[in-house]
Order: C-alpha cells, then sequence, then structure tokens
C-alpha cells in the first residue's frame, strides 16, 4: 500500500477539520451590529418588565391600578409587555426573526404616541428615541451586510 493510503479517513470524525486559532477581526460592522441588538436586548427587557410591572400593578398606588385605565391603554400596555420581552430574547441571539420583532414593537411604539396620544400621551420625545435607535439599527445593518462578500 502507498502511504497515501495511510492517511485516508476511516470515520466521519476524522472528515472534520481542524480548529484553527486565526487572528480575531476586531471592530468589524458585524460585530457593532451584534453589540447594538444586545444592547437593545437589555433595553427591551427593562421596557417588557416595566409594562408587565404596569399589568401587575406594581409600584403604582391602589386607585392608579391596571383596571382603572382605558381598554386603550390596557391593550397597548399588554401588548408591550409581550413584544419587548420576545423581542429581548430574539435580539440578544441575534436572530432575524428578533430583528423584525423588535422593529415591530419600535414602529408600533411610535405608532401609538404619534397617532393615538390619548393613549400613552403623546411623546415626541418617545418618536425620536425610537426612530434614532431605527436608523442606528438601518445603518449598522447595511454597513454590517457591505463587509461580507457577496
Amino acid at each position: 500500500m502507498s502511504d497515501h493510503s495511510q492517511h485516508r479517513p476511516t470515520k466521519p470524525s476524522d472528515m472534520l477539520e481542524p480548529v484553527r486559532v486565526g487572528k480575531p477581526s476586531q471592530g468589524t460592522w458585524t460585530e457593532y451590529l451584534v453589540l447594538f441588538l444586545r444592547v437593545m436586548a437589555g433595553v427591551s427587557l427593562i421596557k417588557g418588565l416595566y409594562h408587565w410591572a404596569q399589568v401587575c400593578g406594581i409600584g403604582v398606588p391602589a386607585d392608579q391600578g391596571f383596571e382603572t385605565h382605558t381598554i386603550a391603554w390596557q391593550t397597548a400596555t399588554v401588548f408591550f409587555a409581550v413584544l419587548d420581552l420576545v423581542a429581548a430574547v430574539g435580539l440578544w441571539l441575534a436572530a432575524a426573526w428578533g430583528a423584525v420583532v423588535w422593529l415591530a414593537s419600535v414602529v408600533s411604539m411610535a405608532a401609538v404616541q404619534v397617532f393615538f396620544p390619548n393613549v400613552y400621551g403623546g411623546s415626541i420625545f418617545v418618536v425620536i428615541v425610537e426612530m434614532t435607535l431605527l436608523g442606528a439599527y438601518l445603518w449598522l445593518a447595511i454597513f454590517s451586510a457591505r463587509e461580507r462578500p457577496a
């Protein structure tokens, strides 16, 4: 037998390539995007827990509980309580569905603030912050996509 036949893999695990430690890439747009998504996951987690605290009546006087608010406020609060926590999980995992759920949450909150000011008060500050975060995400996503070869 030739020397070449001695190196022929006999098990499926022998066909795996060895792990090579290369120079880590520092400061890529994809890393910045993942960092941004993780920070937004933390923010979404805090927002979701805040909304659940509102639903459960934690930290509010007895005469201002969940049931004393309008149906529109109750509906929006439960909607964001669920959506923000689901978005937080997806963003932390850097999954595509997490970004989609987060985008739905951001756009929905801005829409509620603009088109239904009687629900949460119509704060233009919240709209500006949400749209700034949306712009930052889109900017990072575009630059991240550009650095990967087609």
